[in-house]
């Protein structure tokens, strides 16, 4: 039947278009330490006092979008895992420090943006709360803020704080605080990426490249426009934002009154058309603040150079010329990415999404060219010197990772989830196998693949895990969360 997408968010679009592949089917402890020696990479982004802790407060782990947790993963021993299905894609996941895991997720049946909190022992659904899907719907990039309250932009533009609370015997969902927008976001527009300042002013981007931020004390609102499409979330450290456009990168910082003001832009290669495995004409990566000494000295994206993507890796306070522009996953003969970034210390790990095959595209998306390719995975990883003037291809691997990794800065080690068997877009949904996979971040190597599970109801679509204070991984798929713990 006929089925379209609203524009928004990279995220929501890939939540929004389970619809087609899944309608068409019928289917319906104690704390770990922080980071210590067991990882070279680090040091964390600076913890941002108005999130809750770094690691599980953001689909990418925190404000910086750096992809990586202090926590530990389950390691490479044997695995226990659970599935708990939700009858919808859940892109992210988030721990609170009370250890309650909420996920905000877009049901299958009338694609609905919906808030579940989870249980932390058996990851049973203990509430859940929809939120108004309007005409437009692009809060799937949420965070999780201060007081574990998950904060996301609804269909109406509202900027709500959605809260956890003991009812009698069991838990409810509420809104606990809702900021309209108003005419920050034109008519027509939406939200896709969200973040906060250290000051508590929260940082929005529109699909249409209106860029803005939102007391949510007073209500006020400022904003500018770039006049460039904005298709992926956005980033914060002390008293800098980033934002990637489909032509530029962009540092922000604000004025007193909250009206984002341009640091600088920085122009990339978006090549002569979209990508077969990216969801539109420009970069897919989300900015990634990252650096040896504090964590925020360089930022970072991928292009969308042809037949290579191009890592660039500025200096934050430097200005728009880059300290390196370097192609990567080279081992295959074209290469692209729709994923974030790792990015820890000195090393960034890019992940190759080129030909993977998504149910459906963003309204009004221009055809790729190829228009369709396999899809190869791997990743690459590439370290600035220790001048900070330049980087260097260290591996390349051919892990087939269909998940966003995430780097654990307390083991040492990747966590992501791989494909096996057919993987077009018949293929990922039906014998596809999938299997949690941890990577030697040293080498590339694949230290040990568990098996989860097979066909649609297993596939990660690209989704981020996140690790929980206690060593558990909660896993987005297409119908729900998987949780994998150390047997």
């Amino acid at each position: 039947m006929p089925f379209s997408l609203p524009t928004g968010g990279r995220l929501a679009v890939l939540a929004f278009s389970l619809a087609v592949a899944l309608g068409a089917t019928g289917l319906g402890g104690a704390p770990a330490s922080a980071a210590g020696p067991a990882s070279p990479y680090g040091p964390q982004p600076p913890q941002n006092p108005v999130t809750a802790a770094n690691g599980a407060a953001t689909m990418h782990g925190d404000s910086a979008s750096s992809g990586t947790t202090p926590y530990p993963g389950p390691g490479t021993a044997a695995i226990n895992y659970t599935r708990t299905a939700l009858a919808s894609a859940c892109p992210t996941v988030v721990v609170g420090s009370d250890g309650y895991v909420l996920a905000l997720c877009t049901s299958i049946f009338g694609q609905t943006p919906t808030a579940h909190l989870l249980d932390p022992v058996t990851g049973a659904d203990l509430a859940s709360l929809a939120l108004p899907k309007g005409s437009l719907f692009g809060g799937v990039y949420a965070y999780l803020d201060n007081g574990d309250r998950l904060v996301v932009v609804d269909g109406n533009n509202n900027l709500v704080r959605i809260g956890h609370h003991r009812a009698g015997s069991g838990w409810t969902l509420r809104t606990d605080q809702s900021t309209p927008l108003g005419n920050a976001v034109p008519a027509g527009d939406n939200i896709v990426g969200l973040t906060p300042a250290w000051d508590g002013r929260v940082w929005f981007a529109t699909s249409g490249g209106v860029i803005g931020t939102v007391d949510t004390g007073t209500g006020t609102v400022r904003s500018i426009s770039t006049g460039e499409g904005v298709q992926n979330s956005i980033s914060t450290v002390p008293g800098r934002t980033a934002v990637a456009t489909d032509h530029a990168l962009y540092l922000l910082s604000a004025a007193p009154d909250g009206t984002p003001v341009v640091d600088w832009r920085a122009p990339y290669d978006r090549g002569p058309a979209r990508k077969p495995g990216q969801l539109s004409w420009g970069t897919g990566t989300t900015p990634s603040f990252f650096g040896p000494g504090n964590g925020t000295e360089y930022v970072t994206i991928v292009d969308n150079a042809d037949p290579h993507a191009n890592l660039l890796v500025y200096r934050a306070a430097g200005g728009p010329d880059p300290v390196c522009r370097i192609p990567v996953l080279t081992q295959h003969a074209r290469s692209g990415t729709e994923d974030a970034v790792i990015a820890s210390g000195r090393s960034v790990f890019v992940t190759n999404t080129y030909g993977y095959p998504y149910p459906a595209l963003p309204e009004g998306a221009p055809a790729s060219s190829p228009a369709s390719a396999d899809f190869d995975g791997g990743l690459s990883r590439v370290d600035v010197n220790a001048q900070g003037t330049g980087c260097d291809v260290v591996w390349n691997s051919p892990v087939k990772s269909a998940a966003l990794p995430r780097l654990s800065l307390a083991d040492g080690k990747i966590y992501t989830v791989s494909v096996t068997g057919p993987t077009g877009s018949a293929g990922l949904n039906t014998f596809a196998q999938y299997h949690h996979s941890v990577i030697d971040p040293a080498t590339g190597a694949q230290l040990t693949s568990s098996y989860l599970g097979i066909g649609l109801v297993y596939n990660p679509l690209q989704m981020r895990g996140t690790a929980a204070p206690d060593g558990t991984l909660y896993q987005g798929t297409t119908t729900g969360v998987v949780r994998i713990s150390k047997r």
